[in-house]
């Protein structure tokens, strides 16, 4: 799971429609560029539309050289409660093993704590966080292993 990088407030525009601000693209660069040498590419990214979590994923489709085909968006990830989130993670395809989403807090904190082993405070803009399941089908996804986290600031030390 990543979540959007930092978004601009200073355009007049909705918030589905709010941009990446400055740092927000360095970060997305930042963390991307780190994940490509530290984990297995993911066979999907779903994204949400929204203009700040659709710019993020493409950071990280570019570092793991994810192919159109394997690059989706889908509307109801802009989701802030997490109940979407835990829909599209229930019904991905079984024969995916590896699938990174993007999109938005407080659902992914909240989902990072529910299904992860590891209670994390707070997922900031362009965290990563990496949960294993050993189930064998999406649909019975109930907890797993948090495997990694990877938050900006823990790369700019």
């Amino acid at each position: 799971m990543v979540r959007h990088a930092k978004s601009s407030w200073k355009h007049d525009v909705i918030d589905h429609q709010r941009p990446l601000k400055g740092r927000g693209k360095n970060d997305g660069v930042l963390v991307s560029e780190h994940l490509k040498d530290k984990i297995n590419p993911p066979e999907r990214i779903i994204s949400s539309d929204a203009v700040r979590a659709l710019s993020t994923a493409k950071y990280f489709k570019s570092a793991f050289e994810i192919s159109d085909k394997n690059f989706i968006t889908d509307h109801s990830l802009y989701d802030f409660s997490g109940h979407n989130v835990i829909d599209i993670i229930k019904n991905l395809d079984d024969s995916l093993n590896t699938v990174m989403i993007v999109g938005h807090n407080h659902a992914f904190t909240s989902i990072a704590n529910m299904l992860g082993n590891t209670y994390i405070d707070n997922v900031p803009t362009c965290g990563f966080v990496y949960l294993e399941f050993k189930d064998d089908k999406w649909s019975e996804v109930k907890t797993g292993v948090t495997k990694m986290t990877v938050f900006p600031r823990d790369l700019k030390k």
